[in-house]
């Protein structure tokens, strides 16, 4: 059902210090920052050769990272990202499977501009799982 690993998602609790330390120690391309304002984060993705990483932190004082800085101060893995064909079918899929899918259960557009979902992270060994529509 899944299929590539889209990105990493990495909390931070500042943004532009993360993306320095990945451009200018690590050398790589970091893209410009986003405003995410229906997850309540700003992003940065960052390009490796074959997969992304997305730095995020939270935007507003209601953004759902705010709780995972708290617990983890100088940020951390937030979540994993995998692409699937179908959204609505691996949704109904994974759902027919008791996995438990968190909001309201409907796709809403992510940084890249396609439908994405996230899955509870009890049901997959602890990792916040994001599904991306490609």
């Amino acid at each position: 059902m899944i299929g590539r690993l889209n990105h990493v998602a990495i909390a931070v609790p500042d943004l532009a210090a993360a993306a320095a330390q990945y451009e200018d120690r690590l050398g790589a391309k970091v893209g410009a920052p986003q405003d995410e304002p229906d997850h309540g984060v700003t992003v940065i993705f960052v390009e490796v050769p074959n997969t992304k990483i997305e730095l995020l932190c939270p935007l507003g004082e209601d953004s759902p990272i705010r709780g995972f800085l708290d617990k983890n101060p100088s940020g951390g893995i937030h979540h994993m990202c995998f692409e699937v064909e179908d959204i609505l079918a691996a949704r109904d899929r994974l759902k027919a499977e008791g996995a438990r899918v968190l909001g309201s259960g409907e796709p809403r557009i992510g940084a890249h501009g396609k439908p994405v979902l996230f899955l509870h992270p009890k049901d997959f060994n602890g990792c916040l799982i994001e599904l991306e529509q490609i």
